[in-house]
């Protein structure tokens, strides 16, 4: 049966529920995305004035280790790996920054410790000079492409 076959209490009562559906479903949208901007703000800065000019992508596997820093992100087709905290001088507010750093908020939402390990492209920034054969110290500002995989893969 069309609508047009309908009655019109019948057709109002439809327009009524689809129009309410909309506004619920809409208002909605807009609480969760209002919602997901306030999440999506960091505590501690990562990419600041200071440093903003040696951050840059690269694409990398981000997991969770034993040991400190625990996460750890290793740039895919290399030998690096950089240990992973919240900004510059994080550890000095949170001694124990290092081993839950702050993330973008993309990735604190799939990012599950010890349980999967996130392959993305991330926007690094180094905080402290790379040397052969060391871990450096570094804050991740955003990511993009994200791909969760299993952990120990």
């Amino acid at each position: 049966m069309s609508i047009r076959g309908m009655d019109k209490s019948l057709r109002r009562s439809v327009a009524l529920r689809v129009i309410w559906l909309a506004l619920t479903f809409g208002s909605g949208c807009l609480l969760a995305s209002g919602l997901s901007q306030r999440i999506a703000k960091r505590k501690i800065a990562c990419k600041t004035p200071e440093i903003a000019g040696t951050c840059y992508w690269a694409h990398g596997r981000l997991s969770y280790y034993n040991g400190n820093p625990s996460v750890r992100l290793w740039k895919i087709g290399t030998h690096r790996i950089l240990g992973i905290v919240s900004g510059p001088g994080a550890w000095k507010r949170d001694p124990l920054d290092n081993e839950h750093p702050e993330l973008p908020a993309n990735v604190e939402r799939v990012h599950i410790p010890f349980s999967n390990q996130i392959y993305a492209d991330f926007e690094i920034c180094p905080l402290e000079p790379e040397v052969a054969g060391q871990m450096q110290d570094a804050c991740i500002e955003s990511a993009k492409n994200i791909v969760v995989g299993k952990y120990g893969d």
